[in-house]
């Protein structure tokens, strides 16, 4: 059974008008995601990456997104300025066909969590051109009600053996207990 919930939506907004490479959200979130924290610098630990074209002066920052267990069939090209970019460059999963998004040492995939326990996501903290720019908002949405592991058992047990059987089983152990 569906239910109607509210749920909060975190998002990163990013202006690429404001972007200017400087890489700061890329260091500070290696540094967060770090064992123990802050204790190194990896880039290849980060959850943001930047794309760049600095011939012309743009820069896309890109944080990662949920994982995906296939490659994607799409292959859309953009054009930024005169150069043409595959949209993987552009895409936020973590999936087989690159190794954008993955932790270097074990090959998991990354995920953005938005810097979990801090106040805001630490990359846009440190943004100091703005482009990074934090936004919750309360969405409605259709969530199915999760059962426990009791409802889960008895569900399968259900689907094997029928609801009557199973109503009389119950039945007959309430009465010796």
């Amino acid at each position: 059974m569906a239910e109607k919930k509210k749920k909060t939506v975190k998002t990163i907004k990013i202006d690429l008008d404001k972007c200017n490479g400087c890489k700061a959200c890329e260091m500070i979130c290696s540094a967060f995601h770090a064992a123990p924290k802050y204790s190194s610098n990896n880039p290849a630990r980060s959850r943001i990456r930047m794309i760049r074209e600095p011939i012309r002066d743009i820069y896309v920052p890109v944080y990662a997104g949920e994982n995906a267990k296939a490659e994607c069939v799409g292959r859309d090209k953009y054009v930024i300025g005169e150069k043409e970019y595959d949209e993987c460059v552009f895409c936020r999963a973590s999936c087989p066909s690159r190794d954008l998004f993955k932790e270097p040492d074990s090959g998991l995939p990354l995920k953005c969590d938005m810097c979990e326990g801090e106040e805001e996501p630490l990359c846009v903290k440190w943004c100091i051109t703005d482009a990074l720019t934090y936004e919750e908002r309360k969405e409605e949405v259709e969530e199915e009600t999760k059962m426990d592991d009791v409802g889960t058992g008895l569900k399968s047990l259900i689907d094997k053996y029928g609801l009557e059987k199973i109503a009389d089983t119950i039945a007959r152990m309430s009465k010796k207990g």
